[in-house]
């Protein structure tokens, strides 16, 4: 299996933004979770693990592929 070692960077806009890791394979799963406050900056990456990463709460996210800022 190829293996896409992507980091992305989320800066959370407001307190109690939720960023959820989700498991890769035929059963998908939430496997971490972590709380960021109004500007905290959290590094996540996308591992053998980790097939997505979801956001919950207003927060700016980088990748590779851009920025994008939910609102």
């Amino acid at each position: 299996m190829a293996q896409n070692n992507d980091y992305i960077v989320i800066k959370a806009k407001e307190d109690g933004v939720n960023v959820i890791g989700l498991t890769r394979g035929s059963d998908t799963r939430f496997h971490h979770s972590e709380k960021l406050d109004k500007n905290e900056i959290m590094i996540a990456q996308f591992t053998e693990h980790t097939s997505a990463i979801k956001i919950r709460g207003k927060a700016i996210v980088q990748t590779a592929h851009g920025e994008m800022n939910n609102e």
